[in-house]
């Protein structure tokens, strides 16, 4: 199950959440001292990189004015980054693989296809809260990792949290797995995992794409929507739940944007730096996703038994399994947020399992 347009909004709504003001840290301005001189930069020589950025409202967008404030910030550091906005989220993959950007802003499922690592963070149930993302961005921002944020050509420089991800059904009846089954379930048409899912609970997969699957919903084309809350009033989703249905009240994935690069234009102690600054942003992303879930109505969310919570979480471990087995997801990360899920939860069932 995954998201769609709703999930670029997510990400302009978190970029424009996050728009404080950079200030680096003595020992991070130490750090970029010394990557300066491992890339052979003389003193008050200007670091250049062009940096590509998904925004559904291109140079008008929230995530390309917040990037402009960025760049603002940097100039103090002599770093000098030039922007350009993508409306088109392939499109924008395809300039970062040419070479026309040295990095580039996308979905985490977009990033999988350049590192399976982090790739996999997007995982179905893998992470059920914000306090799990945030142990997990810790744990990825130390050192000994840094081997696993890159992969061949590429590196993942930044990971920001964009929200979890919630079932927006059209009959509130639609509690459970079993109700699902024979149900029409909105999925990506670019990511193989999601049919695969939505097709092992007995639903029927329909193929969608980031400017139609709200308006599936809505006009009734498609019965369960997954989306990130922010899509509640930002695409009018309750339109698609009026009069009878609402949100299933489980988060199904926590969704990230992350910042792809070619590995050769960013050494590796500028990389780690730029991952240890985004890591300590997580509590102003955190604060301003929590407003966002505040705004919506009471009565739409649907309550969930622990039994059922049971069965969502059973069900998705089996077809996290199933999806590593056939190399969709990467073992170590699955591995790694499975150790946070347990140091978070200890009674989990699976802690006292050895698969995954």
């Amino acid at each position: 199950m995954g998201t769609f347009r709703y999930l670029c909004m997510a990400l302009l709504f978190v970029a424009a959440a996050n728009g404080s003001a950079l200030t680096l840290t003595d020992k991070q301005q130490t750090q970029l001292k010394q990557a300066r001189q491992s890339m052979g930069l003389a003193e008050n020589e200007k670091l250049k990189r062009h940096i590509c950025l998904w925004d559904l409202s291109g140079r008008s967008g929230p995530v390309y004015n917040g990037a402009t404030n960025l760049r603002v910030d940097l100039l103090r550091y002599d770093v000098d980054i030039s922007l350009e906005a993508f409306t088109n989220e392939g499109v924008l993959v395809a300039s970062l693989k040419n070479g026309h950007c040295d990095a580039a802003l996308m979905s985490g499922f977009r990033a999988r296809q350049f590192n399976r690592f982090t790739g996999s963070i997007d995982a179905l149930g893998a992470l059920t809260t914000l306090e799990h993302v945030n142990l997990l961005l810790r744990t990825l921002a130390h050192p000994q990792l840094a081997d696993n944020m890159v992969s061949n050509k590429f590196q993942t420089l930044a990971i920001t949290p964009a929200g979890a991800a919630y079932l927006f059904v059209n009959d509130r009846a639609l509690n459970s797995l079993g109700k699902v089954a024979g149900k029409k379930v909105a999925v990506l048409d670019f990511d193989p995992g999601q049919s695969k899912m939505v097709t092992r609970i007995g639903a029927t997969p329909v193929a969608s794409t980031l400017a139609t699957a709200p308006s599936q919903f809505n006009n009734g084309s498609v019965d369960v929507l997954p989306a990130p809350l922010i899509a509640y009033q930002a695409l009018e989703l309750y339109k698609g739940m009026e009069p009878a249905g609402g949100i299933v009240d489980y988060p199904i994935v926590q969704l990230t944007a992350q910042l792809i690069a070619h590995t050769d234009r960013f050494p590796p102690a500028f990389a780690g730096l730029i991952r240890e600054v985004a890591a300590d942003s997580f509590q102003s992303v955190q604060t301003a996703l929590e407003k966002e879930a505040g705004r919506i109505p009471s009565h739409w969310w649907i309550p969930l038994p622990d039994e059922e919570k049971r069965d969502y979480n059973s069900m998705m471990r089996d077809a996290r399994i199933k999806l590593r087995s056939s190399g969709y997801y990467d073992p170590a990360m699955l591995s790694i947020m499975k150790r946070i899920r347990c140091t978070l939860e200890a009674d989990r069932p699976e802690c006292s399992q050895s698969a995954e």
